[in-house]
C-alpha cells in the first residue's frame, strides 16, 4: 500500500513539474515629465491598458500570446494629442519580458527579452 501511494505521489509531482504556462510580463513606464492618458497595447489576440500613467509611474501586466503579429501602442499625451506606434513582432508561445518606456510624450521605446 505504501509503495502504491509513493508511486501515485511521485507521478503527480512529475506531472505538475512538467506544466509550464508561457506568458509575457509587460512593464510600461512613463519617464516623461507629464502624464499620459489612455495608454493601450494591442497584442495578438487581445489588448490591455491603463487610463492614466503619471510621470515616473509604472504599469505591469502579464499576458499569454495566442497568436502572432506586431504590437500596437496607442496613447494620449498631456496636450490631448493621440499617438499610435507599432512595436515589435511577437510569436505565439514566446515568453519573457516586454518593456515599454516613454522618454517623451510623443514616443515610446520597446525592449524585448523573449525566448521561443
Amino acid at each position: 500500500m505504501r509503495r502504491l501511494r509513493f508511486v501515485a505521489i511521485s507521478g503527480a509531482v512529475i506531472l505538475l513539474a512538467g506544466c509550464h504556462s508561457h506568458y509575457v510580463q509587460a512593464t510600461i513606464t512613463n519617464s516623461s515629465k507629464l502624464p499620459l492618458n489612455v495608454v493601450q497595447l494591442d497584442y495578438p489576440s487581445a489588448s490591455f491598458g491603463t487610463q492614466l500613467l503619471k510621470p515616473g509611474q509604472t504599469f505591469h501586466y502579464r499576458f499569454k500570446l495566442l497568436g502572432s503579429g506586431p504590437v500596437k501602442l496607442t496613447f494620449i499625451d498631456a496636450n490631448n494629442g493621440e499617438h499610435t506606434q507599432t512595436g515589435p513582432h511577437l510569436d505565439e508561445g514566446q515568453e519573457g519580458a516586454l518593456t515599454i518606456d516613454f522618454p517623451t510624450q510623443e514616443h515610446a521605446d520597446f525592449q524585448l527579452s523573449l525566448k521561443p
